[in-house]
């Protein structure tokens, strides 16, 4: 594994924790000023609406994780492809499980970080599984095939 993987995964490994620590400012340093994100059945939207976004949800609980399953850096960018399997769990009311792909471009920064620049996100809500029980999640790994 080079060192760009290696801090690209670390990236990664990071984003989740602050997510699931509701730590959003970690999560907003690891992203460009002109991120964009793509989620079905909305417009893109960047950094700024992100973080809105993830104050409205301040109160929610995260679990869950994800695996890289392609990892792929191109001089000062790189992709990756990703499978997701998140649980978000509000203070009171019903646990919504989405599940799925995500597609994700960093640029190196000239400091030599890498930050995210565009994510599509592909997640989709699962249902409950038989007699309300949530079904498994994936374990926490993220390791290429």
């Amino acid at each position: 594994m080079t060192d760009d993987e290696r801090a690209i995964r670390d990236l990664v490994e990071t984003w989740m924790a602050a997510s699931k620590a509701g730590d959003t400012t970690t999560v907003l340093s690891l992203m460009s000023d002109d991120a964009v994100f793509m989620v079905p059945g909305h417009e893109p939207f960047g950094k700024e609406a992100f973080a809105a976004a993830s104050a409205g949800q301040s109160e929610f609980r995260i679990e869950g994780g994800g695996e890289i399953r392609e990892l792929q850096v191109l001089g000062d960018w790189a992709y990756l492809r990703s499978h997701l399997d998140i649980t978000m769990i509000p203070p009171v009311g019903q646990r919504v499980r989405r599940t799925g792909w995500t597609l994700t471009i960093l640029r190196k920064q000239p400091d030599g970080r890498w930050l995210l620049t565009r994510d599509a996100n592909l997640l989709t809500v699962q249902p409950a599984a038989a007699g309300g029980a949530e079904p498994p999640l994936i374990p926490e790994t993220y390791q290429s095939e």
